[in-house]
């Protein structure tokens, strides 16, 4: 039996509905003007409020004046001013009202200046803006215009007597005298104060008055109409419920209401009475489960339930019920509606047999009788083998199947389904057209009543795809999916192989590791879409160099290997080495772009180098990162001192990250001169690491480790922090102020905090940001990409400058030099070295001396050592240099006492070349 809650009278709710909104709409309009009443009346009170603070104001200054003119006191002058600034707020806030153009912000803050009640400022804000022609209104606010000038008068009156007590020259006759003018004008302003009060108080009763009968007339209308309302409704119920008989009665399923709480019919339609042969006086008071052959216990509700309804003569029909809460006045009742099913389960019989074959597939279906002769097969079964249920009547159902081998069916998977099992596997089944496929074949029986096996049911399914998919999965846990070269743990497998193979037949088995030179500029200047592109032609012209039983495989990033089995020495893959190198350092085209890239090799081999194909592996990588670090476009064969490098590599970064714990960095400073007077106008803060072991540790040792570890930014912000430590130091002990560089590595310059980080460094500090000059490479500028713009723009905002290094070094773009904050160019010493007899060096330093000169960019050059070098510079047009030809690195204390020889002097075994220049 279903059960739903839909209430029958929901018509008669629908109907009456407006009658309800109608209602709330009446209490609501009520409520609406009460309330604006009831607004006004706060606003009325906060005009009254306000107008007894104003008397009380006015009041309080005349007796505060009147008190500080016959006695000269201070406390009594301030409390004039208090109460003069409460008059005035008023006064202010009321005339900029009346300009109709004001701050409305600005207006309600004077009036709480002057006291007014918080929760009336919008209501006075909003009588005076709109009502101020009302009647009383318009008097009261005439009484209080007229006030103004006396009251200026008070405040010209306190200005006088304030001077003449502040120089002591006021006499006792002109005490007097503005003591008989403050009598004067209060006599002038307390009327228009009572006119002005009266004025409110009757304006407040004749509003009130207004308003209750504005709600009065309101409800009386509104009430009216909601009668109107309601007695055409109530007209149209009467008709509705004529025609709800009516259809109750002709409706076709029977229809039966029954009390909810005894159980007992209240009413019938036609229909029940005629399938249960009784009348509906007879019905009406009998008990509903009465009707029914088939208790209604445990029926679940909203759920359909079948039972059997009993009619005259013993006759009986099975039914479908289904109910519905509703309520007659105050009583619930439970409407039944009974419907004849006999049809739908005639019907239901019939497909049994078909239903329960069917029922729990999806796929292609055949029905074979006892002799496993084929009766009828589903559309899907047509669809897939092209076979129609007419053209395999007959024959047998394993005809055109055959195990995966080609042999048929055996007998005994028929004698294990007749016994009662189900059979599952794959078998090769054969199309209409002679094509074959791999199927899915599940065999099972249906039974009679005595167990005897009358249907045999087979289920298909095509398995083709599955398999294909499981081919391709299997393919992709081995290889590539980005060149389709065999992954780490596949070439790890074929390497164990041939290293078997070797060893039983005492060969030798070449591995190598190829890593792509600079990929990583690749991607940050074009984009990872072309460095994948790249990644797939590198792949195709590494297996075109391969032979025939060679592997090449992609282990990740931008790193590849290859085995070569098979061979009689290692050394013997030196001419597949020399080929890959010279194949991959040929320019590739990718889409629009051409890119010139080299790789560089290691190579291992077994047995010299290793036994197993991951110590293979890993001395081939070895040997790879000492050709990458000696030359790069070359091969290195692997030897047991590459481990040792290694394993200093591996030392050192683990000393590197206590280092900065250990406080073993410090700096020094080398000097910037100007070229053409030999003024020392900056210093560069180089980083040096104390090892406590090593001694000193040179930068081009272990920056590259804290790259490759990502400590490299926390070594940034530590050598700012000291950078600006130091200059703040300087600045205490007086030396003069110069301009100091920071090298700064693109890991933390195209941090999210970069900015943050310097900017708050020279707040804490309280050094002015044109003190500092960031350093940053072209390369590491490539790296960044779009966001170097972004992070110039703020720097300039700032007022930070930035120094392009290493200029021409690397991918030279001249759009850097346009960007915010660039304002000075370093010329690299790679240069400077030449200078000035390579005619190369010299033409590549003027021009770029002449394109900074052009862009208003101040140069430095690095690496000056000698005389000559200095005038060639200066001659063309270089502002500023460094090099050993003016000073070492410096400790602090030694710049210190350079720039401010006077000071007491440091021991040091500081020599400048030279000494000195003129």
């Amino acid at each position: 039996m279903r059960t739903s809650t839909i209430n029958l009278q929901r018509p008669l709710s629908r109907r009456l509905m407006p009658l309800a909104y109608g209602l709330v709409g009446v209490v609501g309009l009520i409520l609406a003007l009460t309330w604006v009443a009831l607004q006004v009346q706060v606003a009325l009170a906060g005009f009254l409020n306000g107008e007894s603070i104003w008397s009380k104001a006015q009041k309080q200054v005349v007796i505060s004046l009147d008190a500080y003119a016959a006695k000269g006191d201070a406390a009594d002058l301030a409390n004039y001013r208090l109460n003069y600034e409460v008059l005035m707020a008023d006064q202010w806030a009321r005339d900029q009202i009346a300009t109709g153009d004001y701050d409305y912000e600005a207006v309600a803050g004077s009036l709480r200046r002057s006291r007014t009640v918080t929760i009336a400022i919008p209501g006075v804000i909003f009588m005076l803006h709109h009502f101020a022609d009302a009647p009383y209104m318009r008097d009261a606010l005439q009484a209080w215009r007229s006030t103004d000038s006396s009251i200026a008068q008070l405040d010209t009156i306190a200005a006088s007597l304030e001077k003449g007590y502040a120089t002591g020259a006021i006499t006792y006759a002109e005490i007097n005298n503005q003591r008989e003018r403050i009598a004067a004008i209060n006599s002038f302003i307390e009327p228009r104060s009572k006119l002005f009060s009266r004025s409110i108080a009757d304006g407040a009763v004749w509003i009130g008055g207004v308003l209750f009968g504005g709600v009065l007339v309101a409800a009386a209308v509104a009430a009216l109409l909601w009668l109107g309302m309601a007695r055409r409704i109530l007209a149209g119920i009467r008709g509705t419920e004529e025609r709800y008989r009516l259809l109750f009665d002709s409706a076709a399923d029977a229809i039966v209401m029954v009390d909810e709480s005894s159980g007992r019919i209240l009413d019938v339609n036609r229909t029940a009475a005629a399938w249960t042969g009784r009348s509906a006086s007879e019905l009406v008071g009998d008990r509903f489960v009465h009707l029914f052959a088939q208790s209604m216990a445990g029926q679940q509700a909203g759920r359909a339930a079948a039972n059997v309804l009993l009619g005259a003569g013993g006759r009986t029909r099975p039914v479908e019920t289904q109910t519905s809460l509703a309520t007659w006045g105050n009583q619930p009742v439970r409407q039944a509606i009974i419907r004849d099913i006999s049809e739908r389960v005639a019907m239901e019989r019939e497909r049994r047999i078909a239903a329960e074959a069917l029922a729990s597939i999806a796929e292609g279906v055949i029905i074979a009788d006892a002799g496993q002769r084929v009766i009828s097969t589903n559309a899907a079964h047509t669809e897939l083998t092209g076979f129609t249920t007419q053209a395999l009547q007959g024959k047998r159902l394993d005809d055109s199947r055959r195990l995966p081998n080609g042999k048929p069916l055996p007998q005994s998977i028929w004698d294990s389904v007749a016994a009662g099992h189900n059979w599952m596997g794959e078998v090769l089944s054969t199309r209409s057209d002679g094509s074959s496929y791999p199927e899915h074949l599940s065999l099972s029986t249906i039974r009679d009543a005595d167990g005897q096996v009358v249907y045999y049911v087979a289920v298909l399914t095509d398995i083709h795809e599955a398999k294909t998919n499981q081919h391709r999965l299997e393919h992709m846990a081995r290889h590539d999916p980005l060149t389709g070269l065999v992954n780490r743990a596949e070439f790890e497998r074929h390497c164990a192989e041939a290293i078997a193979v070797a060893e039983r037949e005492r060969l030798a088995v070449v591995v190598l590791f190829i890593d792509l030179d600079a990929f990583k500029i690749v991607n940050d200047s074009y984009s990872h879409a072309i460095g994948d592109r790249l990644l797939v032609k590198v792949a195709e012209r590494i297996r075109r160099q391969l032979s025939e039983g060679d592997v090449a495989g992609r282990i990740g990033g931008d790193e590849f290997t290859v085995l070569i089995p098979r061979l009689i020495l290692r050394e013997d893959a030196r001419a597949i080495v020399n080929r890959l190198l010279a194949t991959l350092s040929e320019p590739l085209l990718v889409d629009d772009y051409e890119i010139v890239l080299s790789a560089s090799i290691g190579v291992a081999g077994y047995p010299l180098d290793g036994d197993n194909a991951l110590a293979l592996i890993a001395n081939a990588d070895a040997a790879m990162y000492a050709a990458k670090t000696e030359e790069r476009n070359a091969f290195r064969f692997y030897t047991p001192m590459m481990h040792a490098d290694t394993r200093r590599r591996l030392q050192l970064a683990a000393e590197l990250r206590q280092a900065l714990a250990r406080n073993e960095f410090h700096l020094v400073f080398q000097p910037s001169v100007e070229l053409r007077s030999g003024r020392i106008v900056a210093v560069e803060a180089l980083l040096r690491w104390q090892h406590p072991e090593r001694g000193e540790v040179l930068p081009a040792e272990f920056i590259p480790v804290a790259e490759s570890l990502g400590l490299i930014r926390r070594i940034d912000e530590w050598v700012m922090q000291t950078t600006c430590a130091q200059v703040q130091a300087w600045d205490l002990a007086g030396v003069p102020p110069i301009r100091v560089a920071v090298n700064i590595s693109a890991r933390w310059f195209g941090h999210p905090a970069f900015v943050d980080g310097v900017s708050r460094n020279l707040q804490s500090r309280r050094l002015a940001p044109g003190r500092l000059l960031l350093e940053i490479t072209e390369s590491a500028m490539l790296r960044l990409g779009d966001d170097i713009e972004r992070t110039m723009q703020t720097l300039d905002t700032l007022g930070i400058a930035v120094a392009i290094d290493d200029f021409g070094t690397g991918y030279s773009s001249m759009a850097y030099l346009k960007l915010p904050a660039v304002t000075c160019l370093k010329i690299d010493r790679s240069f400077v070295t030449g200078l000035p007899g390579d005619s190369n060096d010299a033409a590549i330093t003027v021009a770029m001396l002449a394109m900074a000169k052009s862009l208003g960019l101040t140069t430095i050059a690095e690496g000056i050592e000698t005389e000559a070098q200095h005038d060639f510079l200066l001659r063309s047009g270089c502002v500023e240099g460094q090099g050993y030809l003016y000073s070492y690195p410096l400790r602090p204390e030694e710049v210190q006492h350079l720039l401010c020889p006077s000071q007491p002097p440091v021991p040091t075994r500081l020599k400048l070349v030279p000494p000195k220049r003129s």
